[in-house]
């Protein structure tokens, strides 16, 4: 009897315990109205394990008159928790005093939040309001709410969520977000390899395609020097894609935590224009009329330790792996954004930059391979190592014509294509193997067809005769038109002018991805079909201005591609958000899940 009723107390001081464990709504949220000059700034701050559902934070105008402001007010992006979609991180809204003004002019208003939120120990508050009387006549700022209503609930630990208003269970994010809470709610092991596999499938993306032959060209220049054996080959290797990583790190983290996307930055005409001239040095080094070396006094005091030689070849290895990442390969993907946005959220650098290292080792795995595989096969130094040299001489210039591709216009890029093919058959008619006549003739015809292309008016490389063919008749009578906007007052302006959903892509000379979008994505036939129910907006942020980081800042675009939805009664849908390159097939499954 004695042990029973000793453990009757104990679960009593257990519940006792849990009872107290809880806190109180005024511990639990912790609302403050702030006026600026040109906005009225809402912040809550959340106590620990406490979390508000995204679909009950509601703002509205409640005097002169009831007026709902949630869906233009900028409401950082949830995250899925259980069946729930959520917001784990302290809120921060601001409504600028020209929404109020252009909703109904007045001196004096009231602003009402509100919210409702659960604790993760199993606890759910009631909802919760808050107002603010907003008084322009007054000649003084004030910072102080007025009285808040709150509708509280005294703490149970039987309480549950769905015997309250019940929240939207059906959880709808869309795929960086997803992403994003991989990293808040995974384990730290689970998180790395799940992204390392999302480097792996990057791989096979055209992001990674140009360093296949810049690297290649490293190994080759290698062998001329010394023999490359399996080792060596995976060594070299090794140097450019953990130089690479760090330079994916670095800029990833400096974008999360600051919002300046280093890579972004460097897609600028001038700089792509003095890095694919440093391809073009390259290439002609490569064709033997120099020898590109550090100069003579540096390489005096390199070469005073026994590994100087060493020393040269692996510090311009990783400083072009360095730069072929931040230059070469600027693609924007889901995993990348995500990580992006969760290191934006939470200041954790740590995590998002191991994650974003382990992606792009495993970008590299391909690389890593390239060198085993080349120091495997490579025979030994000799005179075939001029002639590889030369032909990698010739891959260097495709480089630079492909790093071109996003600066000058289309026609002209077809001119260099052209160029760079028929001088590269008449480069190589001097070797007499039947198989090297037979490429050469190859690469002469297609040289010859790009150039009748580019008379013609052509601009794919790819289709250099589609002015004389008729099979794109479907593609130009029915294309996918958009309308450009420059900044957030004609992108509301073109959405609320809209009795249509509306498309919104965010595009740039310089991104890939964005030309895959453009070449294949949209100008599939169902596709422009499906989007002929659209009103397609286009912004293109290749410059990079104020307006253009402004209008990414406001739907939380690290960089383009990025297609950001809205119904047609301009709510945006946030689970429909695009990023990245999507194929036809995958772009309609998601459209046509959402509209």
């Amino acid at each position: 009897m004695k042990r029973v009723l000793l453990l009757l107390v104990f679960l009593f001081q257990s519940l006792f315990a849990i009872e107290q464990s809880f806190l109180e709504p005024s511990e639990a949220f912790k609302p403050k109205f702030t006026k600026h000059d040109d906005k009225l700034v809402f912040e809550l701050k959340l106590g620990k394990d406490i979390y508000l559902y995204d679909d009950k934070i509601k703002v509205f105008i409640t005097k002169p008159t009831k007026i709902e402001l949630s869906n233009e007010i900028s409401i950082p992006a949830p995250v899925p928790y259980e069946e729930w979609i959520v917001q784990f991180n302290d809120l921060n809204l601001e409504i600028p005093f020209s929404l109020l003004k252009s909703k109904v002019d007045k001196k004096e208003y009231e602003i009402e939040v509100q919210f409702q939120g659960c604790s993760k120990k199993g606890l759910c508050y009631a909802p919760m309001k808050e107002k603010y009387s907003l008084d322009f006549n007054a000649t003084a700022s004030s910072t102080a709410p007025v009285q808040a209503i709150k509708e509280e609930v005294k703490p149970n630990r039987f309480s549950n969520p769905v015997q309250l208003e019940e929240p939207t269970k059906e959880v709808e994010v869309n795929e960086t977000d997803q992403i994003a809470s991989t990293l808040k709610n995974g384990s730290f092991i689970l998180v790395l390899a799940t992204f390392f596999g999302f480097g792996l499938l990057l791989s096979l993306t055209p992001c990674i395609f140009p360093m296949i032959p810049i690297l290649s060209s490293i190994i080759v220049k290698a062998g001329n020097e010394q023999e490359i054996t399996p080792a060596r080959g995976f060594f070299l290797s090794l140097i450019y894609v953990l130089s690479m990583s760090m330079a994916y790190t670095i800029a990833g983290v400096i974008a999360g935590l600051f919002g300046a996307n280093l890579q972004v930055a460097l897609q600028n005409p001038y700089v792509l224009t003095v890095f694919a001239a440093i391809f073009v040095a390259l290439a002609f080094s490569m064709f033997g009329y120099y020898k590109l070396e550090l100069p003579q006094s540096l390489q005096n005091k390199i070469n005073r330790t026994t590994d100087g030689k060493e020393k040269q070849g692996i510090a311009g290895i990783a400083i072009m792996g360095f730069l072929s990442a931040l230059i070469v390969g600027p693609c924007v993907a889901p995993p990348l954004a995500g990580a992006l946005v969760y290191i934006g959220q939470t200041g954790d650098a740590l995590l998002g930059g191991l994650a974003l290292f382990v992606m792009s080792v495993g970008m590299g795995i391909p690389l890593l391979l390239i060198g085993l595989g080349a120091g495997k096969f490579m025979p030994r130094p000799g005179g075939w190592m001029d002639s590889v040299s030369k032909i990698f001489g010739i891959v260097m210039l495709a480089v630079a014509v492909w790093m071109l591709d996003r600066v000058l216009e289309p026609i002209y890029v077809m001119w260099l294509w052209a160029l760079l093919l028929l001088g590269a058959a008449i480069y190589l008619r001097v070797y007499t193997h039947i198989l090297a006549q037979l490429v050469t003739v190859v690469i002469f015809i297609y040289g010859v067809s790009l150039t009748i292309g580019a008379l013609s008016g052509a601009t794919n490389p790819l289709q250099p005769f589609e002015k004389f063919t008729s099979g794109g008749g479907y593609v130009e009578k029915k294309a996918v038109k958009f309308s450009y906007v420059k900044n957030l007052e004609q992108l509301d302006a073109a959405i609320k002018a809209s009795s249509k959903p509306v498309m919104l892509d965010f595009y740039a000379d310089w991104c890939v991805s964005c030309k895959e979008l453009e070449g294949i994505t949209f100008k599939d036939p169902a596709v422009i079909d499906r989007l002929g129910d659209f009103t397609l907006l286009k912004a293109d942020v290749t410059e990079n201005n104020d307006d253009d980081k402004a209008m990414q800042a406001k739907f939380g675009v690290v960089g383009p591609p990025a297609l950001i939805f809205w119904d047609k009664n301009n709510k945006e849908i946030k689970a429909a958000q695009i990023v990245g390159y999507k194929n036809p097939e995958d772009f309609l499954t998601i459209v046509n899940k959402h509209f």
